[in-house]
């Protein structure tokens, strides 16, 4: 497997965003995550964006964080927000999430920021599984989604122990 940065905007990202919005259509029965995202979050130091590809070349799974500060929505000084970890169905199984959600982490870590929060679905149990064995814990709701019922937040401290 092969883990590339890339915009947010490359056509291998655009693709597998939209495999994704489709999911949570399907998952959720409705438009898809509508969450407000530009290239531009994603662009280090304040942010990055991942795309994996398999052995033939084709994009099979993204992952991005993109910094946050204290502000209405519930962020905090110092986040990074996880955003759009995907891994196509074909893929699942291989560890490529747990691969990204480290690279992802690490990098966050780098770029100074002390807490990666993400917001995830209660009809995604496979996230919620991956990332409470990854060390994440409930947190305050924050985000777009702080005011549905369905919506999970997670946190996790990047500072080393």
């Amino acid at each position: 497997m092969n883990i590339q940065p890339r915009s947010f905007d490359h056509p291998d990202a655009v693709k597998l965003n939209d495999q994704v919005q489709l999911e949570y259509a399907q998952r959720y029965g409705d438009e898809g995550d509508v969450t407000p995202l530009a290239p531009s979050m994603f662009r280090p130091p304040r942010g990055l964006y991942l795309l994996a590809y398999d052995e033939s070349g084709a994009p099979v799974a993204t992952g991005g964080w993109r910094a946050q500060d204290q502000n209405e929505e519930g962020y905090l000084d110092g986040d990074a927000e996880l955003k759009r970890m995907f891994v196509i169905p074909e893929g699942r199984g291989r560890g490529l999430a747990r691969r990204i959600l480290a690279a992802l982490e690490a990098d966050a870590r780098a770029a100074g920021r002390t807490r990666m929060v993400l917001e995830t679905g209660d009809q995604q149990p496979e996230a919620i599984a991956l990332y409470t064995s990854s060390g994440y814990t409930p947190c305050e709701k924050f985000g777009y989604y702080r005011t549905y019922e369905s919506s999970r937040c997670f946190a996790k401290p990047l500072q080393e122990s």
